[in-house]
């Protein structure tokens, strides 16, 4: 069968750590990026678990009061510049 070249944008330390992982199962990034090729068309799919993390409480929380101070601006003080907010942040004591 006929050979065709494909090129992959990823950044370096993605590049890196493939690569040495690859070495490591001795094995080429060309064959690790043709097994899985092969296996999306054989498979019709994916075949990894894709999914989105889920934020934490924390993450949640400040999701939550974000969109209150969105809905709800004149409940929290606001300040025209950051110089403003620090000094206001020094004197709360």
């Amino acid at each position: 069968m006929a050979q065709t070249n494909v090129n992959i944008r990823m950044d370096e330390a993605t590049k890196v750590a493939f690569d040495k992982f690859c070495r490591e199962i001795v094995l080429s990034a060309s064959a690790a990026f043709n097994i899985f090729a092969k296996t999306v068309v054989r498979e019709q799919r994916i075949p990894v678990e894709l999914t989105t993390e889920v934020p934490n409480y924390v993450t949640l929380a400040a999701m939550e009061e974000a969109q209150d101070v969105r809905r709800n601006p004149e409940k929290y003080k606001s300040y025209d510049s950051a110089k403003e907010m620090i000094n206001d942040i020094i004197n709360e004591n």
